[in-house]
């Protein structure tokens, strides 16, 4: 099932968000300072493309430049990559059988605004404890 909601979420949405992300990606790493950014909208872009059968979790640790980092990614593109996704979301949940792609769209809306620490990882290990051990 999970290759079929994929497959049907590139067709109609995922291609041209990856791209916004790709773009915002160009543009963080031509302004140098903002590299870290680029990075984390490639992550994002991966995601974007392919997003059943992934979740968002949190990095483990302390991230005391992830809040001043947030900030000035929600400025520069979060705010205009979550309109997207609400937008696409919108369109999606037109039909019923674009409704769980609205609800991946709405699910992307908060790293799309707060990327820095953050994950994406297989549904199946974001089930287990750290350490490895299945909940």
């Amino acid at each position: 099932m999970r290759l079929i909601l994929n497959v049907i979420w590139l067709i109609f949405g995922g291609l041209w968000l990856a791209l916004g992300y790709l773009l915002a990606a160009l543009i963080s790493f031509v302004l140098i300072i903002t590299i870290p950014f680029g990075f984390a909208a490639l992550r994002i872009a991966s995601f974007a493309l392919w997003p059943f059968g992934r979740t968002v979790v949190d990095k483990p640790g302390p991230r005391p430049g992830a809040l001043v980092g947030n900030i000035i990614w929600i400025i520069l593109f979060g705010w205009w990559l979550a309109l997207g996704h609400l937008l696409s979301a919108i369109a999606m949940a037109v039909t019923i059988i674009g409704i769980p792609l609205a609800l991946a769209d709405l699910k992307m809306i908060p790293i799309s605004l707060l990327p820095l620490g953050k994950d994406i990882v297989p549904v199946d290990q974001a089930r287990q404890d750290p350490i490895g051990v299945p909940r």
